[in-house]
């Protein structure tokens, strides 16, 4: 296990279900008294805010992927170490993972994106939410995107296949999310139980 806790990373693009499954993760878990804490990435730090109002303008594959990953070090630091350090499962709305996919997708060398990631403490499980990206988009039409210029089905597409080409490599485990939240909750569960018997 990473530290004294586990860490469990959920990945996939906007209408996944990442969130709903993180949630649904934590009630189960607070029910059977394990210290818990949901996180997620960006992790909103003053990099990022800088990012999209006073650089905007500027913005490309690597500046994107820089400022992302300088805002993991703020949020490896403040939050997710801190807690695994106390004994907590972390899961995480997002990591490194996403910035290989999105920034990949946006024209930055896959295997750079990794390069400047390498400081990024290993997750314990990460799982891949994968589905098509007509369904996320279908899924995310009545929600407020954060990141609306990512919503294009044709960059969608990119980002998935980056995606696919981490599970091809084993960093990331895939669970088809195309299926009912429950049959896809359960699969989640199976993961984590695994794990969490392993290390008992």
């Amino acid at each position: 296990m990473a530290s004294n806790g586990l860490f469990i990373v959920l990945e996939g693009i906007d209408g996944a279900g990442k969130t709903t499954i993180a949630n649904m993760l934590l009630r189960y878990l607070n029910g059977k008294r394990y210290n818990t804490i949901y996180t997620y990435e960006p992790y909103d730090s003053l990099y990022v805010e800088i990012l999209k109002t006073k650089y905007n303008e500027l913005r490309d594959a690597y500046l994107d992927a820089l400022t992302y990953a300088a805002d993991r070090v703020i949020h490896l630091k403040t939050v997710i170490k801190p807690y695994l350090e106390k004994n907590y499962i972390v899961i995480c709305d997002r990591y490194f993972y996403s910035s290989v996919a999105y920034q990949s997708a946006q024209g930055a060398p896959l295997d750079w994106i990794l390069e400047i990631n390498k400081f990024a403490l290993k997750p314990d499980i990460a799982i891949y939410l994968d589905v098509d990206p007509e369904i996320g988009l279908r899924r995310r039409r009545k929600l407020k995107s954060r990141f609306p210029e990512y919503e294009v089905l044709d960059f969608l597409v990119k980002v998935r296949n980056a995606y696919l080409e981490l599970v091809n490599r084993g960093m990331l485990t895939l669970i088809d999310a195309r299926r009912e939240v429950n049959t896809v909750f359960k699969e989640v569960i199976e993961i984590v139980e695994k794990h969490l018997n392993r290390s008992t």
